[in-house]
């Protein structure tokens, strides 16, 4: 029988595999599941996917593009003359406000570097992403902070099931943020010892 070249097959399965999550949960994610989820032969998951680690990074770093368009749509956090805080709540207003499922499914796998060491470079890389992004307009420690911080509003948002309060995230945002020299002194000095 003559093999039928499917280019196609790698992204299918990676799709099928955010379905499966999706749907399921991690638990629920093999490479039996992936490949009845793509319609595929199960020899096609383990051709393109050595082991489950290795699919489960692929559907992670696809997944975790769903912030990385926020950011990039929005445009807010390159003004270099806005207001970082609400820039960055807006952000994260936008992102919280689509597809909540897609954010779960984003934190699940995220979620899921703390038992699978071979996820934690992806899952690091939207916090690295976010950073460089933000040094632009604070330095790099303010920036590891907000980083933190706009996670941890996230998580609360996705376990609470509240609804994002932009307001509230603008607010504790700023408090993190360093006083601009002879500003107001909104944020925490920079230079406190």
């Amino acid at each position: 029988m003559a093999r039928r070249h499917d280019p196609e097959r790698r992204q299918r399965i990676i799709d099928a595999a955010i379905r499966v999550v999706r749907e399921k949960g991690l638990a629920g994610l093999s490479h039996r599941s992936a490949a009845a989820e793509a319609d595929v032969p199960l020899g096609s998951t383990t051709y393109h996917f050595k082991s489950l680690d290795e699919l489960m990074v692929a559907a992670l770093r696809q997944a975790s593009e769903g912030f990385a368009k926020a950011v990039a749509a929005h445009g807010a956090l390159d003004d270099p003359g806005g207001d970082l805080a609400a820039d960055l709540a807006r952000v994260l207003g936008d992102w919280l406000g689509g597809d909540r499922t897609g954010v779960e499914l984003e934190y699940e796998l995220y979620l899921a570097a703390l038992r699978r060491p071979a996820l934690r470079p992806v899952a690091a890389e939207w916090a690295d992403d976010l950073a460089e992004r933000l040094t632009r307009r604070t330095d790099p420690v303010t920036a590891r902070a907000l980083v933190a911080l706009a996670d941890g509003i996230c998580l609360q948002v996705l376990l609470t099931g509240a609804p994002y309060d932009e307001g509230y995230a603008r607010e504790v945002l700023g408090r993190v943020i360093p006083a601009a020299p002879g500003g107001s002194g909104r944020g925490i000095s920079a230079d406190r010892g």
